[in-house]
């Protein structure tokens, strides 16, 4: 038995001389920036985590996704994933990812509301104003000045949603492609919805991608949100967009983000057997 006992103690000895024998070289696992962007309009600074393809070359032009909720532990990560997945799979180009870290979405993400319950619940709610002109006047006139662009891609889920519907619906000339996921347009009695014919018709017929979800297991307004906003941007007759809607149909508001993107990326990229 004490034979044994030595012969264990032996090897688990020499095991642990050749671990602690071994080197190794560690260093930081990077997929691209952290840049501190000083907005006027916001009169704050905004963090953008910038994710650049492998092999990333300044003197080519690259398409770029504007993601609404991008800190590191919200939907940056997963959504760089995604990208680079479909940049390796399938007919994606490779793509740069503007994600842009919340300070106060609920904030930045919702206009204006007389609702005295709404107001009471979102206390400082209201302002998407100013957020989208602090994207359209400062952000993205920075990445075009730091970046080589070709099209431009939003992608916004619930509150991130409704700010991507107010954006087609008010200034749809600011991205090429608009992904809105299960959008909040409950908001302010779903008044965005109902004044969404009228916008439209004054809007022009450049070419655009619009891909609209929702998870069927999501609260049954949200459903029918997102069923009458793909509606009505079908009967606006925009000869030049392309719509497609999505219902996922074993998905709920918490779990729909990813696998809806999925799907609406391989509408725009399907798949293509290797050469």
């Amino acid at each position: 038995m004490i034979k044994k006992a030595f012969i264990f103690c032996s090897i688990l000895w020499a095991a642990n001389f050749m671990v602690s024998g071994q080197t190794a070289t560690v260093k930081p696992l990077t997929i691209g920036e952290i840049r501190t962007f000083k907005s006027k309009t916001l009169n704050e600074d905004r963090t953008l985590n910038i994710y650049l393809p492998q092999g990333y070359d300044k003197t080519k032009a690259y398409p770029v996704i504007y993601l609404l909720d991008g800190s590191m532990n919200e939907d940056f990560i997963h959504v760089t994933g995604l990208v680079q997945f479909f940049n390796q799979m399938y007919s994606m180009p490779e793509t740069i990812v503007v994600g842009i870290a919340n300070i106060d979405r609920k904030r930045d993400f919702t206009f204006h509301t007389d609702l005295k319950d709404l107001q009471k619940d979102y206390p400082t709610t209201g302002h998407s104003d100013k957020f989208i002109g602090f994207l359209e006047k400062e952000l993205k006139p920075y990445i075009e000045s730091q970046y080589k662009t070709t099209d431009k891609y939003l992608f916004g889920q619930s509150l991130g949603g409704l700010l991507a519907t107010e954006i087609l619906l008010k200034k749809p000339e600011m991205f090429n492609n608009y992904f809105i996921i299960s959008p909040s347009l409950w908001w302010d009695d779903q008044s965005l919805l109902k004044k969404a014919p009228e916008m439209l018709s004054k809007s022009g017929d450049h070419k655009k991608f619009v891909y609209v979800s929702v998870g069927k297991d999501e609260h049954p307004v949200m459903v029918k949100d997102a069923g009458d906003l793909y509606d009505v941007l079908k009967k606006a007759g925009k000869k030049n967009w392309t719509v497609e809607y999505k219902m996922m149909e074993t998905d709920n508001h918490a779990t729909i983000l990813h696998r809806s993107l999925y799907e609406g990326l391989v509408k725009l990229f399907p798949y293509k057997e290797p050469q």
